[in-house]
């Protein structure tokens, strides 16, 4: 599947994320502007699986948000998969998360009146424009991958939690990212759940040496994880 070629591997070896400085704002140029990042600077390694901790509102989704271009720093430079995005426009932006990055949210996000193998479909689509076999071998491949291939066609409305979340792992992984953001992906869900969630993103990372940037208030989770960076204010305060 050349379309789908392995962009983790392409980047071996290399720095996937590069933050340098970045601040960002809310409502700038207002009487009710906010600053919320007060100069990060932040390096990933390709293969690194590092966790993000600190308090409610510290800035911890807002620095996952400018990682993943969904927003844009208010200053400062953010290199992604070799690229300096600063400059690029919108329509760049989209073309150089859809190949390169992978959400998952603490909210799966699925579309349940969609099958599970669909769902993973769904990236691909974007990528193409339209189905193929390609894809749907894929998608089958790594429903497999998180134990659900018995639940391929079942609709994600009719799967538990846990499951739906296995299906929104595999879904960020359809177009081989280099990257993976994962925003409290075990938050909604029990114990036992939430601990093979982890071990599906942990096992893909160590398999694949695809970057994971995994934000969790579970400190169990976090000491699991190969870096553990804290957010407070709107600033790393500490980095082990």
């Amino acid at each position: 599947m050349a379309e789908l070629s392995n962009h983790a591997s392409a980047n071996a070896g290399k720095v996937v994320v590069q933050l340098s400085g970045v601040h960002k704002a809310f409502n700038v140029g207002s009487a009710i502007e906010t600053e919320v990042l007060h100069g990060i600077d932040l390096t990933l390694q390709q293969g690194e699986f590092c966790a993000v901790m600190g308090p409610s509102g510290s800035g911890k989704s807002t620095l996952l948000n400018i990682v993943g271009l969904l927003d844009r720093p208010t200053q400062g430079r953010l290199q992604v998969c070799g690229e300096e995005t600063t400059e690029l426009d919108d329509r760049a932006l989209t073309r150089l998360r859809g190949h390169n990055i992978g959400f998952v949210f603490q909210y799966h996000h699925l579309i349940t009146a969609f099958t599970a193998l669909e769902n993973v479909m769904i990236p691909m689509l974007g990528a193409a424009g339209f189905p193929n076999q390609a894809m749907r071998a894929r998608a089958a491949e790594l429903i497999d991958s998180v134990g659900l291939s018995a639940w391929q066609n079942n609709l994600a409305g009719n799967m538990s939690g846990g499951q739906q979340q296995r299906v929104a792992v595999a879904r960020a992984l359809a177009m081989n990212p280099a990257l993976l953001l994962a925003d409290e992906p075990t938050g909604n869900l029990d114990t036992k759940s939430a601990d093979a969630v982890f071990e599906l993103l942990r096992r893909f990372n160590r398999e694949h040496r695809t970057t994971v940037l995994f934000v969790t208030h579970n400190a169990a989770l976090a000491k699991r994880c190969d870096k553990t960076i804290e957010v407070v204010d709107g600033l790393i305060t500490a980095q082990s």
